[in-house]
């Protein structure tokens, strides 16, 4: 710690010191870490906030569409709720986008016909977390407004999402009368979990029909 000398011309400057038992490196490494959190870009976005799988999911949908009680349901799935309604945004450095619930918002859920629910009491302490990394993005759109791609039919309504400069893939569901979104939920993270190892299923299909149209040409 500083010597009894340095202490008292700091005082006589009017300068603070403060003592910690913990290691320089580890104090400068914690003061740097709630700079950069502190100076970090931010923004708030509506929709929904959940983690499947391990993968920071963030639901979006025109108002209505049934984004909280997908998180309902994907609750009652062992899942975990990080924020309803509002996610505030926090991108920090190494391309790490982050997200949270207002505090205000913090462990509640709105669900029509319903009302306002305390998740941590209905489901405990272990359906929520503070924050997550914003791994992906996963929009409802209903489905007449659906695209009508041929190609959708092998790689999904696929595209991106660019959240505080990041760029997020982002797949679009359809919802239809009678589909379990949250089953759908599911299957698209672990589809991106194989994705993020390199395994595509569409180009694989592709890859092997392709292969059995070149052998059916060869033995003609």
């Amino acid at each position: 710690g500083p010597s009894a000398r340095s202490t008292r011309a700091c005082a006589e400057a009017g300068i603070a010191v403060a003592r910690t038992p913990t290691k320089a490196t580890q104090l400068v490494r914690s003061l740097r870490t709630a700079l950069l959190a502190h100076t970090a870009p931010r923004a708030t976005i509506y929709g929904v906030f959940v983690r499947v799988f391990g993968l920071g999911v963030f639901i979006s949908g025109p108002a209505g569409i049934g984004k909280s009680e997908l998180a309902l349901e994907l609750l009652s799935r062992g899942h975990t709720l990080v924020a309803d309604d509002a996610v505030e945004l926090l991108r920090l450095p190494g391309d790490l986008l982050l997200g949270c619930a207002p505090a205000l918002l913090r462990g509640f859920l709105e669900v029509r016909g319903l009302g306002i629910l305390d998740v941590h009491r209905m489901y405990g302490e272990e359906s929520l977390c503070e924050r997550a990394r914003v791994d992906f993005v996963l929009h409802l759109v209903p489905v007449q407004d659906a695209p009508v791609d041929y190609r959708a039919r092998l790689s999904g309504l696929r595209g991106t999402r660019e959240l505080l400069g990041l760029v997020i893939p982002e797949v679009s569901l359809p919802v239809r009368v009678g589909h379990n979104l949250a089953t759908l939920v599911e299957a698209a993270c672990r589809d991106q979990w194989l994705r993020l190892q390199g395994v595509e299923a569409d180009l694989a299909f592709a890859a092997r029909h392709q292969q059995a149209i070149d052998s059916s040409k060869d033995g003609a």
